[in-house]
């Protein structure tokens, strides 16, 4: 029972080390800020934004405190997170929470470092909408994805059927 909560603190590892590797690389190796967008594929270039806010750029924050009280409630909710992924007996639950903390932490990371999130992917795969992210927030989505359908799909099937509905029929296919 302990593998479960160990496996999503392995992941939560991997995803802070790779988002911080990709972000080093891409600042001080390809030095992607003092570069125009790269154009990698069709629909997809290297760009580089720093994120002062949320996702979407929401909430933007210039000042020392808001900077960090947001990654401050990073670190709180990867706490809360790691605390439920501790107690879950659920699989994809840990894996869930692995991807949000590792996300979270590495964003977090990137507040603390350079005052912004790193953001440099920019897929144009949605018209009108071109959205530029990181590796961490790909894990956020991923990791909020999979809540999703764990609590839609996967909690849907445990429950019991209603009073008055009919369930399966055990001798149906005899």
């Amino acid at each position: 029972m302990r593998r479960i909560p160990a496996t999503g603190a392995a992941i939560a590892l991997a995803i802070l080390l790779a988002d911080q590797a990709s972000k080093a690389w891409i600042l001080h190796v390809f030095r992607l800020p003092e570069r125009p967008p790269v154009r990698i594929a069709p629909l997809f270039d290297l760009v580089m934004v720093w994120n002062r806010g949320v996702s979407y750029g929401l909430f933007q924050q210039h000042e020392d405190f808001g900077r960090f009280a947001l990654a401050g409630l990073s670190v709180l909710v990867s706490i809360g997170l790691a605390v439920w992924m501790a107690r879950s007996r659920s699989w994809l639950i840990a894996v869930s929470a692995g991807l949000l903390i590792g996300g979270a932490l590495g964003n977090a990371v990137d507040r603390f470092l350079y005052g912004a999130v790193a953001d440099f992917v920019l897929l144009y795969w949605i018209p009108f909408f071109p959205y530029v992210f990181n590796l961490a927030d790909s894990a956020i989505v991923a990791g909020v994805a999979l809540l999703l359908y764990d609590s839609l799909v996967v909690e849907g099937r445990k429950r019991p059927a209603e009073p008055g509905v009919a369930g399966p029929d055990p001798g149906a296919g005899i």
